[in-house]
């Protein structure tokens, strides 16, 4: 299992949206989730600074293939086409990312 962090801006204004729509999220998207061999997913808030964190658990064997898979589709990308417009992304994100990675410099069982 790898664990998988990341952190994105949310624009102030969207919030109440994001949190209806993951209140609620589809359960086609769910399962491309699941079907993506993540689990454990969560995503947090930080207000005042409006950054959203995620956090997940990959247990596949295939990360670039999963994440194709779950990339490619149709249900998953209209959901992302609803959720983008809602976020604001770092600047400071390397090249081909939406959320900024982040590495784990620390964890305990």
């Amino acid at each position: 299992m790898t664990r998988y962090a990341s952190v994105i801006g949310i624009r102030p204004e969207a919030i109440a949206e994001y949190k209806r729509l993951h209140a609620d999220v589809w359960p086609d998207v769910l399962k491309q989730i699941k079907a993506s061999n993540i689990s454990n997913y969560s995503i947090f808030l930080k207000e005042p600074e409006n950054l959203l964190f995620s956090y997940f658990e990959y247990h596949g064997s295939d990360y670039e293939a999963d994440m194709a898979a779950m990339a490619a589709d149709p249900r998953t990308q209209e959901w992302w086409a609803v959720c983008k417009p809602l976020q604001s992304p770092l600047t400071t994100r390397r090249d081909g990312e939406w959320w900024a990675g982040m590495p784990e410099v620390f964890h305990m069982d």
